[in-house]
């Protein structure tokens, strides 16, 4: 019965999300983001833990407060225009895209996504930090908003990010900072193109699905954890490795690829301020990514091959493989957009 229940949340948050992506109408818009919402609440609370109800209250609230904001400047809009235009002003295009910073967890309203992120399991996880951000980035881009707005977002985001992320030891707030650095560029991105911004999304997706697959099959909460779990294995130590260099955006692997071709469109639309700030507090993330995996290479311990691909994770192998060989693939393709 559960799995029917299960099966029946994951229809609502796809349904809330395909809602609040197709509709012509910010009403509606309004509607699909809160049956997404309704959807995800049972899935967050299910677990029945301390650390998972307080991450689904608090998940809830900040969620409840950017939904009243992007409800308000939605009947505005419909007052205004006495139709569901799409058409908007400059300052309910500020309220309504502060509201839909709050909702993906964007500097300076990502108080509550570190928090959030490390009192929820790994799959709810992966959720908020990939499948939420789908409506509110799409929203984001067809509510057109003021470049300097969209660009204070941005720095404000990458360097928060970079900075917050150093001293953390907890791994899922390290993923929560990761993803504020990639929201960032994934803003930076949709800012011209929603096809470069969606190909960021697709390929920062992967990733992530592998990282967390593979803290799944580890069971870690801190950094400190990973040296018992690599261990007795040194092909699963590369592999981890392998990947946060991918989610960092290291040449050659593929989550470079859209970060360059945001840097290029950047570049050619003359925001090189913006551009330098984010390659900068980018390199910093790189540093606690290195500190979590070069950590677990120091450890001198006796290593062993045996039940290694029975023990690990076929699908972030795939990933990563894939990663390396895709890059040169690809960048051959840009040279045409």
């Amino acid at each position: 019965m559960w799995r029917l229940y299960l099966s029946l949340y994951y229809f609502t948050l796809i349904m809330g999300t395909t809602m609040a992506v197709t509709a012509n109408s910010w009403l509606v818009t309004w509607l699909g983001l809160e049956v997404n919402l309704l959807g995800l609440m049972p899935l967050m609370s299910h677990l029945n833990k301390k650390y998972s109800s307080e991450s689904t209250i608090k998940y809830f609230l900040i969620q409840t407060m950017a939904s009243g904001m992007f409800l308000f400047s939605s009947i505005i809009m419909s007052t205004e225009f006495m139709h569901h235009s799409l058409e908007i002003n400059s300052i309910n295009s500020f309220m309504l895209c502060s509201a839909l910073f709050l909702k993906i967890g964007a500097a300076p309203f990502h108080f509550w996504l570190p928090e959030v992120i490390s009192g929820s399991d790994w799959k709810m996880n992966f959720i908020i930090l990939t499948w939420q951000k789908l409506a509110p980035m799409i929203i984001v881009y067809q509510a057109a908003p003021n470049p300097i707005y969209f660009s204070i977002i941005i720095i404000m985001s990458s360097i928060i990010s970079g900075i917050q992320g150093m001293n953390q030891t907890c791994l899922r707030k390290i993923l929560a900072y990761s993803s504020i650095n990639h929201s960032s560029w994934m803003l930076a991105s949709i800012l011209y193109s929603l096809t470069l911004w969606f190909c960021y999304y697709l390929i920062y997706l992967l990733i992530n699905l592998s990282i967390i697959m593979m803290m799944i099959s580890s069971n870690t909460r801190h950094i400190s954890q990973l040296s018992k779990f690599f261990t007795l294995n040194k092909n699963m130590k590369i592999m981890f490795l392998l990947s946060f260099l991918n989610l960092g955006g290291l040449p050659p692997f593929l989550g470079f690829l859209p970060k360059w071709m945001t840097t290029l469109s950047l570049v050619q639309n003359t925001f090189y301020f913006v551009t330098t700030l984010l390659i900068i507090f980018t390199l910093i993330t790189l540093y606690f990514y290195l500190r979590i995996t070069l950590s677990t290479f120091s450890i001198n311990s006796e290593e062993s091959l045996i039940n290694y691909f029975s023990n690990m994770n076929y699908f972030s192998i795939m990933i990563n493989i894939y990663s390396l060989i895709s890059l040169m693939s690809c960048t051959m393709l840009t040279n045409n957009l």
